[in-house]
């Protein structure tokens, strides 16, 4: 794809968008996953206080007893990163008169704090760990009976947020890849979408080099609603090409034929003036010629102009028959050998007028030359159309090639007014052909052209 494609644009918009919509995904749940952590965490601290204050007593001489203590092999691990602590209410260190509070062997010599109390049981929040280390922690306020009293405590275990990091770091391993692949994914996804998507540009695309090259005369009215209001604007563009180009044919035609009565009239008072007044009769028709030449040239330009969207393309075979003909029956021509090979679906992207004006120029430019053959081949591959004419004659000089124009003359004494190639080449560029001259096999003139033919 192109820099300026706007496939390339809307894929890297979309891979963009695709990328920052994941990475966001990515960040929200991350945090979500933690949140959803630390609520499994506290739910699980909560159940192990609600099984230490169902189990803690006072004796009688007041200290604080647990009978059984909870299995968890990190609470008799010292710094095992699993904590509990049972306090009276008011004691948050642990210390009293009647002696130290309940704590797990894990937190060895030191000793937790408690959670503020909060309107909502238990509190939940975070503390300082007997390592340094940063605890997340639930404790449970609770009053059980002592001496005919109830006695206020607080039960807190506590985790290590280390612990709960591995966890994260483990969901993280696993969401990044996750979010790539989905990357990918939707990129290719997108991607498809994006071509499907502008099916009918490439279709439209291939209609306009349709209409280029003559196959088609008007854009079908089967695009997307979408994409019909330009099919319509670019059929209505069609539509005054079309009488414009009619218009400057009818207007070229009509000067020429404007003019030609004048330049006849001109060389019959040429002729009636040549016993009595030779030089200038000789003079007068000179000019005429001239101006009609010139007539003719501008015909041709014209003509060639107006190539642009062509509407219909013109079968080569019968008008390469019907030319041949037609030569044929001229001077040399029955002496000839003519070898026709054109393959029947060549078509040329211009109209039968100027298709027949370039193959009688060039055919007859070929006889006039040519010793005893003549070649014509042509057909289609290679996503163009091909049409070679060659004969074996003299032939002409890399010079005279690269100095072909209009009115030249390569040989005075063959008649002829020297327009005859330089209008042929002019109509078929004018059409999208490209015209190349050079030295045939056979000893004369090669002329190839070539012409996109649009793919079906």
């Amino acid at each position: 794809m192109k820099r300026g494609s706007l496939r390339l644009r809307l894929g890297l918009a979309a891979a963009g968008l695709i990328a920052l919509a994941l990475v966001l995904a990515g960040v929200g749940l991350t945090l979500i996953f933690d949140r959803v952590l630390d609520a499994r965490t506290a739910d699980g601290l909560d159940r192990t206080a609600k099984l230490i204050a169902g189990q803690v007593a006072l004796a009688p001489d007041g200290t604080l007893t647990l009978p059984r203590e909870p299995p968890d092999s990190r609470f008799f691990a010292p710094y095992g990163g699993l904590y509990w602590q049972v306090d009276r209410q008011g004691d948050p260190q642990g210390e009293r008169a009647g002696g130290p509070a309940l704590r797990s062997r894990s937190l060895w010599d030191r000793g937790l704090g408690t959670v503020p109390d909060t309107a909502q049981e238990p509190a939940v929040g975070d503390l300082a760990g007997p390592d340094g280390g940063t605890l997340i922690a639930v404790t449970r306020r609770v009053s059980i009976p002592a001496n005919g009293a109830n006695a206020a405590l607080a039960v807190t275990v506590a985790e290590d947020r280390r612990d709960l990091a591995e966890s994260r770091a483990t969901f993280l391993r696993l969401l990044v890849p996750s979010l790539g692949a989905l990357f990918v994914a939707l990129t290719l996804a997108m991607s498809l979408f994006v071509r499907r998507a502008l099916a009918p540009f490439r279709t439209l695309r291939a209609d306009l080099a349709a209409i280029h090259t003559g196959t088609r005369a008007r854009l079908p009215e089967t695009f997307p609603e979408e994409v019909r209001p330009l099919v319509a604007d670019l059929n209505r563009l069609l539509d005054a090409q079309e009488r414009d180009l009619e218009r400057a044919r009818t207007g070229a035609g009509d000067m020429a034929h404007g003019l030609k009565t004048p330049l006849a009239v001109l060389d019959a008072l040429a002729r009636r003036t040549e016993d009595r007044h030779p030089a200038l009769a000789a003079e007068i028709a000179e000019q005429a010629q001239a101006m009609g030449r010139q007539v003719e040239r501008t015909l041709a330009r014209a003509r060639a102009a107006s190539g642009g969207l062509r509407r219909r393309a013109c079968p080569v075979a019968p008008a390469l028959a019907r030319i041949v003909g037609a030569l044929r029956r001229l001077p040399e021509g029955e002496a000839l050998r003519w070898e026709i090979a054109a393959a029947d679906e060549l078509a040329f992207p211009g109209d039968e007028g100027d298709l027949t004006e370039i193959l009688g120029n060039l055919l007859d430019n070929a006889r006039k030359w040519a010793h005893r053959r003549i070649r014509v081949s042509g057909g289609m591959g290679g996503g163009e159309g091909r049409l070679v004419l060659e004969d074996d004659g003299p032939g002409m000089s890399e010079a005279a090639i690269a100095g072909i124009a209009r009115g030249r003359r390569w040989d005075e004494t063959r008649p002829g007014t020297g327009f005859g190639i330089a209008i042929a080449r002019d109509l078929a560029e004018g059409a999208g052909a490209r015209m190349q001259f050079g030295r045939s096999d056979l000893g004369g003139l090669r002329v190839e052209m070539r012409w996109p033919v649009p793919e079906s």
